[in-house]
């Protein structure tokens, strides 16, 4: 159901007869969260304060659930932050919308939820909507991503006319319509801005999944090659929470060709390399940067450490 045609609440909380259906209260053990979740990692903060007034007023709005076929328990599908708190909380029992969905409706209103509330990252949406795509499709999730770029070929005319192996209507329909529900997100969007992220080097997209950098960043330093370099600019822009535009300037930095000052101190002996080195760095525009002060302290560190 398209998020532009009703709120989701009342997606969520109406059955397809248009029927409400009412909050009940179940066991706080009867809940389990889902083997695949939507979100890599959960924000403490965002539990936090879920928890902060729950203690004032308990959890309030219901967790969607699912009866969990031959077992007395239920599956979380949309308020994994409520049921975490509801366990900091050391509730009893708790609100919940029980709805009979199956793997496909669960991940749907999953998706649609954490649309709604734009709790998703890119990297989180992309997986989620190729999870959904390969459950309607019926297809392994990997098949889909080249199942788009044919589609988006198709449309654009650039398969030959007797091609034999054409996507039919349906399925292309399918597709659109998946991503219009989910908030009219176009298919050559997709294709540029999300799908790529799933090929960056797995160093960037373990710290991607832990929510440690956006995906903006994250693309700017897998251009780099080099894997040492990638990595220790990578763990930079982490510690010293870079901006895109400062990636950027290192980047440039990095790739830029040594001056010929530089290259005729690099043929020097060590020592005055470092007397050179030294001379240019005081004269340097690092001083009035505290992060440039930062890393200047963390250097200075290390060479305390060396020669001590």
């Amino acid at each position: 159901m398209p998020r532009t045609r009703r709120k989701v609440e009342e997606f969520i909380y109406r059955d397809d007869t248009d029927t409400t259906v009412a909050p009940t209260s179940i066991p706080l053990s009867d809940l389990v969260l889902p083997k695949s979740e939507l979100r890599y990692f959960i924000d403490e903060e965002e539990v936090a304060k879920i928890v902060a007034t729950g203690r004032k007023n308990g959890i309030i709005e219901p967790i969607l659930v699912r009866p969990i076929a031959d077992s007395e328990k239920y599956e979380v599908v949309a308020g994994a932050k409520r049921y975490r708190a509801s366990i900091i909380l050391e509730l009893e029992s708790v609100p919940v919308v029980v709805r009979s969905l199956n793997d496909e409706e669960a991940l749907e209103i999953a998706l649609i939820e954490n649309f709604a509330r734009s709790g998703l990252t890119d990297l989180e949406e992309a997986d989620g909507i190729l999870r959904l795509l390969a459950l309607k499709l019926e297809v392994a999730v990997n098949e889909v991503p080249p199942l788009l770029h044919h589609i988006q070929n198709q449309l654009r005319g650039r398969l030959a006319p007797n091609a034999n192996n054409v996507i039919g209507e349906e399925k292309i329909k399918l597709v659109l319509d998946v991503l219009t529900e989910l908030g009219n997100i176009k298919l050559d969007s997709f294709i540029s801005n999300r799908l790529p992220l799933l090929n960056l080097p797995d160093d960037i997209l373990e710290v991607l999944r832990a929510g440690k950098l956006e995906a903006s960043k994250a693309k700017a330093i897998a251009t780099i090659e080099l894997v040492e370099t990638r990595k220790k600019l990578l763990l930079e822009a982490i510690d010293e929470s870079l901006s895109l535009s400062q990636i950027k300037q290192r980047i440039s930095e990095l790739i830029t060709p040594q001056s010929e000052e530089q290259q005729q101190s690099s043929d020097k002996p060590l020592k005055e390399r470092i007397d050179d080195t030294f001379k240019r760095f005081k004269k340097a525009k690092a001083w009035d940067n505290p992060k440039k002060q930062a890393r200047i302290e963390k250097l200075l560190a290390q060479l305390d450490a060396l020669i001590s």
